[in-house]
């Protein structure tokens, strides 16, 4: 007699230990799933007509299909009532022969044909769209119901009492203000609205300064605020409130006794890793329960660059570490040899189970019960039904279950990237990865690598493509990076939850405890950071859905070619090759491939997005740097792209994040000599960034001198601005009475932008003045101080080409090329189109970063040209 198909399919001659075999994963909640999601998201933004409309369609289809069943039942019931009631009028008679009952055959479901063609199951894909269309129209029914939504369209001044739902985090970006907080709330009681007070509940985004940054949830405040109308795409918010920036918050009530106590553990966690180095003390509060307050922001974008922000946040990892300490395999979580730590301690299956809730519900309040965190919680429940059951196939129906009840409980999951991604990760994991996984362990490659490799691979083929439609970037390290950083997160999040435990009761054992996560925490952070330095590590690509489509379209021919690569091992030795120098991409190679630099360039224009970043060649690998842009990964890019390992100067015109942000990039791996900036150390949390940032590479900072002359190599230059001290004021104002390292100044200068250090620099034959981002008063004020300025050849026009320029000046210097810094979409307006009219008026040829990309000039005299790279990433 042969085997069962389950012993011979073991590969073992007695057959397998564990008889258990699973069919074919059961996909029937998926279309609902889909079909309430897709229409929640489309409902909205869809007019009230359009949705009234399909809940119409929705639901007389669903009527149509499911009418003949249950006129089906109705009838069987009928007939059944009255055969019992005739049999109870004239006694008993003889039962037809009825057909002996037998339990449908195994996997009965997935021989039944394509769920489109049971009736019910489109009636049930229609029937949870139209479930998914009313959730998403009511819910933004009700954020825009009462007198704020209104309000916020006049821009209105209000006074109003809110409760806080989150943690307030602070956010990038001059546009927010400096060193602003961002939190959400739901605003409650409206005073004085049109003269009398509004009970309502209206979302609202909150905009605050710094000092809000201690608020918990829960906390009831009343506040005087601007309201504005939210920005596009921000479908769960009726309103912005712009807190005053001075202004303090008015505790109504203080936050719960739960989220008191949350809070405190998070601060213990926080307070525990204070002896951390300063990546594993930033990142560790965010691996373990999603705190990124102390992430800065070259962290992030190092981060951001190789794909691993999901381990910053809040995600169903972290769960499943803890719940897989507690039951061990879910693959053996139904046998007497089940690991983990619940059977040692005597606890049973079912209470094992139960125990794991309890934990989640924990994990959601610690967390904060956003809706990120109820993601991370679905889907760590997805693994607890896994390890409850022992059986992969319930994980799908359970995720498809899992998405169908928070797209209707929470409707703006419907359309969060976030949780796209979550799902689209977690559905790859277990429909993907196991496939992949097997086939790497058929080519000898060891289980646990297997596993690891196919897990990650995955996890990116699906979300790249998302990634790409708002991120226009595709990451060429992502992989690789997440394989590495996997080796530490799990000791890290256990670690970290281990110290969460401890803090509250034992500070030293937490110190101890945070100390041993500290070790793996700093792997991960180095991992992003060294990935991040890649000069390959990310290129740009066609964002919005188009985008996405077509990195979908290239990824599945890449894994079509990559199934018959083993076949050819010359192929895929060639493959790797060339993906590893696309991503180290040697500067000789690089130059020879894209022609940029141009040989014997003179200057470069860095393309750092919203920002200011340039180059002046000193020789052989050297350079003097002005300015580093927003964001260190570009800086280090475009600085290996010139080949620069030794800067004897960089020069910091003034301390305005894009000017000085991506210092840490500069400093990667070069030798610099001194650091130079202005004596107005506004603003002064940028001021000190600079510091901490040199004196951590052993930097020192000095301060530029007025009409100071310098040289390095064939390199020449004159400091022209800020004036010096004590003299009078050149803008009209009182003399200046500031001294070096002060953090203030009189309003000699008028702000940061008119204390730009201002360079006329000589270099290879070529004249060029690089004026930071002086606007007009300080342009009149040089040019009164300076009436001998040369004509230039070269112009790096102030302030990324804003409209604040001076007509006279330009005149007077009469530049042959004229180079703008800014980024692409920037919501400035830069460069302003009069500026360009009046720079081609001038005679200057014009070029820009948005539209050009990096730029370098080459040459001398009547004969230098600018070589610009083309649209960079």
């Amino acid at each position: 007699m042969n085997r069962p198909t389950v012993h011979a399919d073991s590969g073992h001659r007695l057959g397998a230990a564990n008889p258990h075999q699973e069919g074919p994963a059961d996909l029937r909640l998926v279309p609902p799933a889909v079909g309430a999601w897709v229409a929640t998201a489309v409902a909205m933004s869809a007019p009230v007509k359009w949705v009234t409309w399909g809940l119409v369609v929705c639901l007389v289809g669903a009527g149509l299909l499911l009418a003949p069943t249950i006129w089906g039942w109705w009838r069987g019931t009928s007939r059944g009532r009255r055969a019992t009631e005739s049999r109870a009028a004239g006694g008993a008679r003889p039962l037809a022969p009825t057909a002996t009952f037998a339990p449908a055959p195994a996997h009965s479901t997935a021989r039944a044909g394509p769920w489109w063609a049971n009736r019910v199951a489109v009636a049930a894909v229609l029937l949870c769209s139209a479930a998914g269309a009313a959730a998403g129209a009511l819910h933004v029914a009700q954020a825009r119901q009462g007198p704020v939504a209104g309000l916020a369209r006049q821009y209105a001044h209000v006074t109003v009492e809110l409760t806080t739902t989150s943690d307030p985090r602070p956010v990038r970006g001059r546009a927010w203000g400096a060193g602003s907080v961002v939190l959400q709330g739901e605003v409650t009681r409206v005073v004085g609205a049109h003269g009398g007070d509004k009970r309502v509940r209206t979302p609202v985004l909150v905009i605050a300064p710094k000092p809000w940054q201690g608020l918990l949830p829960s906390t009831r405040l009343r506040l005087s605020a601007r309201l504005a109308p939210p920005a596009s795409g921000n479908d769960w918010a009726a309103a912005v409130l712009r807190v005053p920036e001075r202004a303090v918050p008015e505790v109504v009530r203080g936050p719960t006794a739960l989220q008191r106590r949350a809070g405190g553990l998070r601060a213990g966690l926080r307070k525990a890793a204070e002896g951390l180095s300063p990546d594993a003390r930033a990142l560790l509060p965010g691996l373990v329960v999603g705190d990124t307050t102390q992430i800065t922001p070259e962290l992030r974008d190092a981060f951001e660059a190789t794909d691993l922000t999901h381990l910053m946040a809040v995600s169903g990892s972290n769960l499943v570490i803890v719940l897989a300490l507690l039951i061990g395999s879910p693959g053996r979580a139904s046998l007497a040899e089940r690991g983990g730590l619940a059977p040692r301690l005597g606890i049973p299956l079912r209470a094992t189970a139960l125990l794991g809730g309890v934990i989640t519900l924990a994990f959601v309040v610690v967390c904060r019960p956003d809706p990120s965190v109820l993601r991370a919680a679905a889907c760590g429940l997805v693994t607890l039904l896994a390890i409850a059951t022992g059986r992969r196939r319930s994980l799908i129906p359970a995720l498809a279950a899992a998405v169908l009840l928070l797209v209707l409980y929470s409707p703006e999951l419907a359309r969060s990237y976030g949780f796209l991604l979550s799902v689209l990760a977690t559905g790859a994991l277990l429909t993907i990865a196991p496939g992949w996984g097997e086939a790497l362990r058929r080519r000898g490659v060891p289980r646990g690598l297997a596993e690891v490799l196919a897990a990650a691979g995955a996890a990116q083929l699906v979300c790249a493509p998302v990634v790409a439609v708002f991120a226009a970037r595709v990451s060429l390290v992502a992989v690789p990076c997440n394989l590495l950083a996997e080796l530490a997160v799990a000791p890290a999040t256990v670690l970290g939850f281990a110290v969460l435990a401890a803090a509250p009761v034992a500070m030293p054992v937490a110190k101890v405890l945070a100390w041993c996560a500290g070790w793996p925490t700093e792997w991960i952070a180095t991992i992003a950071r060294t990935g991040a330095a890649l000069p390959g590590a990310q290129t740009g690509w066609p964002g919005g859905w188009g985008g996405g489509l077509l990195l979908a379209g290239v990824t599945v021919g890449g894994v079509f070619l990559a199934r018959r690569l083993p076949r050819h091992p010359w192929a895929a030795a060639l493959c790797a090759l060339l993906v590893l120098l696309a991503v180290v991409r040697p500067a000789p190679l690089t130059r020879i491939v894209t022609g940029w630099p141009p040989p014997g360039w003179a200057y470069a224009m860095c393309d750092v997005g919203q920002g200011d970043a340039t180059v002046l060649a000193a020789g052989d690998g050297t350079a003097v740097v002005v300015d580093t842009g927003p964001d260190p990964v570009p800086a280090d890019r475009c600085l290996r792209a010139l080949g620069v390992t030794r800067i004897p100067l960089l020069l910091l015109t003034h301390f305005h994040a894009d000017h000085v942000a991506g210092l840490p990039g500069v400093l990667r791996g070069r030798a610099v000599g001194v650091i130079e900036t202005t004596t107005f150390e506004e603003p002064p949390e940028q001021a000190r960034f600079v510091r901490r940032v040199a004196a951590r590479a052993g930097v020192p900072v000095v301060s530029a001198e007025p009409g100071e002359r310098r040289a390095v190599g064939g390199l020449s230059w004159q400091v022209l601005w800020p004036p010096p001290v004590g003299v009078p004021n050149p803008l009209g104002g009182p003399s200046s009475p500031h001294r070096i390292g002060a953090t203030r100044l009189d309003p000699v200068l008028d702000g940061p932008n008119n204390a730009s250090v201002t360079l006329l620099v000589r270099a290879g034959g070529l004249t060029l003045l690089l004026p930071g981002d002086l606007e007009p008063l300080a342009q009149q004020a040089l040019l009164r101080d300076h009436p001998e300025l040369p004509p230039v050849d070269v112009l790096k026009v102030a302030h990324h080409g804003s409209a604040h320029q001076d007509p006279a000046l330009l005149r007077a210097v009469r530049p042959r090329l004229a180079l703008i810094s800014a980024g692409r979409g920037n919501p400035y307006g830069h460069p302003a189109p009069d500026t360009v009219a009046l720079l081609g008026a001038a005679g200057a040829r014009v070029l820009r970063t948005d539209l050009d990309g990096a730029i370098a000039v080459t040459g001398a005299g009547s004969g230098f040209r600018a070589v610009p790279t083309g649209r960079g990433p």
